[in-house]
């Protein structure tokens, strides 16, 4: 049996990582799976950066899953890319071929490997709206006070996972979790990573051939489709900043420069929560994404031939 069967390509937005799964998937006769929050919505491509000529390579299109899934409007969490995943990863293993996963929504690929069955518990906002009147140190005697409550594996230093937890004891109060049977995935991870300022230029750079090729035009077709702007700032900071500007908040000097701004700040989140992952003892193998798409192809190759053959 092969100690790998998934080959993982994380990292921050434009560090080349959909580039780099596409040369793999070429080399190796894989597919991609996406892990993005929001490249699983139809007509969102440019403000999502879906990039989707990157995935023709030498004449051929590598294939694809968890890309336009969905209708613009309608909301995707962490279960149901849980439930996404699997199924893609079984048509493609039932081919005898190696799935790729490739994406920078941290939270998508935690769950994958913690295999967290709470990710299943629905939000209560009403429950939430009331926790979160509380204090940090309120919350925590909550849970502590709570006899059937195991705080064992409680983030005690976030007010956010402390009220997720307290929802989670509350559903269980009154439900049972079903156990949902899984295939076994035994990932090799790979991670890109830059420095600050090389990671800066390459977020804005990208960012103009963005605005070039109709970045605000595709906000205001949305929009016309029925979208609401309230739907649009939920799926995130292109649309965000872009709808403010179309109610006249910015020029669009101001849009540019505080959206490459925020951006580059939700990078540096990113691979905080990256970091995050290894101390819950993910391994990740982390690769110069200043070096060609060619030699981190090669380098990955190299680690993964012994193991997938």
């Amino acid at each position: 049996m092969n100690s790998h069967n998934l080959i993982i390509i994380l990292g921050a937005t434009a560090s080349g990582k959909t580039k780099l799964a596409v040369q793999v998937a070429e080399a190796l006769g894989g597919e991609i799976i996406s892990a993005d929050s929001r490249q699983v919505f139809k007509r969102m491509d440019i403000g999502t950066g879906k990039d989707l000529q990157e995935y023709e390579i030498n004449g051929k299109i590598i294939p694809y899953h968890l890309i336009d899934i969905l209708e613009p409007g309608e909301r995707y969490h962490v279960d149901a890319f849980k439930n996404d995943f699997y199924k893609a990863f079984e048509i493609i293993t039932e081919q005898q071929k190696i799935p790729i996963l490739c994406g920078g929504t941290g939270m998508y690929i935690h769950s994958l490997l913690q295999n967290q069955t709470f990710t299943a518990i629905p939000v209560n906002q009403e429950l939430r709206d009331q926790l979160d009147l509380l204090s940090k140190d309120e919350l925590i005697l909550k849970i502590q006070s709570d006899k059937n409550q195991n705080t064992d594996h409680v983030d005690l230093s976030s007010k956010k996972r402390l009220i997720r937890a307290l929802e989670i004891a509350e559903y269980l109060k009154d439900h049972k979790l079903e156990t949902v049977e899984r295939p076994e995935i035994k990932p090799i991870i790979f991670g890109l990573k830059n420095e600050v300022e090389f990671t800066r230029a390459k977020i804005l750079k990208r960012l103009d051939e963005r605005f070039a090729s109709g970045l605000i035009e595709e906000v205001e077709q949305l929009i016309k489709d029925g979208i609401s702007k309230e739907t649009l700032i939920f799926y995130g900071l292109e649309y965000k900043f872009i709808v403010n500007y179309l109610d006249g908040l910015f020029t669009l000097e101001e849009l540019k420069l505080k959206l490459g701004i925020a951006i580059c700040q939700y990078a540096k989140r990113q691979n905080t929560f990256f970091r995050k992952m290894e101390k819950d003892n993910v391994n990740i193998i982390w690769l110069d994404a200043v070096a060609s798409t060619n030699h981190l192809k090669q380098l990955i190759l190299e680690k993964v031939s012994v193991q997938l053959n």
